[in-house]
């Protein structure tokens, strides 16, 4: 842990840069297993708010770790320090006043608990929303658009949430998704009727 390290506020409240911005911050947190339909709902929410003049960015599991994660791997401990470093950085976003769209299996509740109490202490006006895309492993299966299932399936993967690993389902989403049911354009709905009927944009 870090020491001799002093925390250097600004002059701008989170309040005067939300009214100077005419947005609020939030954090959208898309959690489903791989090939749910999360990143897919995801790039089409994220592109649909910003044609609305909202400021939107998509953090991608598998993006970063291109990058900010490229050091971790798939291990339970690793998993824990992937998600906790999103949640760090979606805050980051969120208090802003940018809407952070987060789209990472996360297969622990844990972790996902994690995240949304580190907003609500940061700052409790900024929303945290859960949108559990509920797609079944054998659906998911049949999907596979990246043969990840079939070498997990072959034992070639190891640790691959919801077959040689476990994967928590939330039990109280903001927003619960049909992955299997529900349309793109029906998905990105329900997520901007939840958004406007919380008066969490307009």
């Amino acid at each position: 842990m870090a020491t001799n390290i002093t925390f250097h506020p600004g002059n701008v409240t989170y309040d005067e840069r939300s009214s100077l911005l005419n947005q609020k911050g939030m954090t959208i947190w898309f959690t489903g297993l791989s090939a749910s339909g999360k990143s897919t709902v995801a790039v089409a929410l994220e592109q649909h708010l910003l044609h609305l003049k909202k400021s939107a960015f998509r953090l991608d599991g598998d993006n970063i770790r291109f990058g900010l994660n490229k050091d971790l791997g798939f291990s339970p401990k690793d998993r824990e320090e992937n998600i906790r470093r999103i949640s760090e950085v979606s805050l980051l976003f969120a208090s802003s006043t940018a809407i952070a769209i987060t789209s990472f299996i996360s297969p622990y509740k844990a972790d996902r608990d994690f995240a949304r109490e580190l907003h609500r202490k940061h700052n409790p006006e900024l929303p945290f929303i859960e949108v559990f895309v509920d797609t079944s492993v054998e659906e998911c299966a049949k999907r596979d658009p990246k043969g990840l299932y079939k070498k997990a399936f072959s034992g070639e993967i190891k640790e691959f949430t919801g077959v040689s690993a476990p994967y928590e389902a939330p039990e109280n989403p903001e927003i619960h998704i049909d992955g299997a049911k529900s349309s793109v354009e029906d998905s990105v709905k329900t997520i901007m009727d939840f958004l406007l009927s919380k008066k969490y944009i307009c």
